[in-house]
């Protein structure tokens, strides 16, 4: 049985170099080609700074997280959640940079990709549809997903979006990512054959006359 969980984050700013930490984890699992929503994943974080100015981007204030657990309280369990599963996250880099950031203030060596197999889709968006708009709303427009209630970026949110637009882009290959997977009898099906018995082609040449008019033409064009 394969598990996919679609992974989202919100922070405080955009490196955590600079301090800036998680506010907010948002998963929904994915099991057979099924969002199932009765096993998601959600937790805000007291991040020990204050949002600033990324509270325009998520809406999530200073006083709201105030009471809220910090990671390393919630770790445990989050990272049991995760534990052998395939994750999906839009521009992996980012999120898995947060998270394993704040893993190393824990004082851990431990990684997400050292227990989890990694799809970031929007390297996959980018491989399928060279160049445009390769964001989430971009994304939801070209694959025509309701984000009516998208106000403001939100990590569950987020994530049960991206669930949908992951379906969407892989339509019906369940084994899309699988490498042992062999392609050979798919491509076979999309093989049309020549009928050996067809009729011959038959090719008209041009005679001496019209041969003198074509050349005509070009020496005074």
């Amino acid at each position: 049985m394969k598990r996919l969980i679609i992974l989202d984050t919100e922070t405080t700013g955009i490196e955590p170099s600079e301090g800036h930490r998680i506010i907010e984890i948002g998963c929904t699992e994915i099991i057979n080609r099924e969002i199932i929503v009765d096993n998601e994943y959600h937790q805000y974080i007291q991040p020990n700074r204050l949002v600033g100015d990324s509270e325009r981007i998520h809406g999530i204030k200073d006083s709201f997280l105030k009471n809220k657990p910090k990671f390393e309280e919630i770790a445990e369990e989050f990272l049991e959640y995760i534990e052998n599963a395939t994750l999906v996250i839009h521009n992996a880099p980012f999120d898995l940079g947060f998270l394993n950031h704040e893993l190393a203030l824990m004082g851990t060596e431990q990684r997400i990709e050292d227990n989890c197999t990694i799809i970031d889709s929007l390297k996959v968006s980018k491989q399928q549809r060279p160049g445009g708009m390769h964001n989430l709303d971009a994304l939801c427009r070209r694959f025509e997903i309701d984000t009516s209630a998208r106000i403001v970026h939100g990590a569950l949110l987020d994530a049960q979006i991206l669930a949908q637009v992951y379906l969407a882009m892989t339509g019906g290959q369940t084994n899309l990512f699988d490498e042992s997977h062999n392609n050979e009898q798919d491509a076979k099906t999309l093989i049309s054959r020549v009928d050996t018995n067809r009729a011959k082609i038959k090719v008209i040449q041009a005679n001496k006359a019209e041969l003198e008019a074509h050349n005509a033409y070009f020496e005074h064009s």
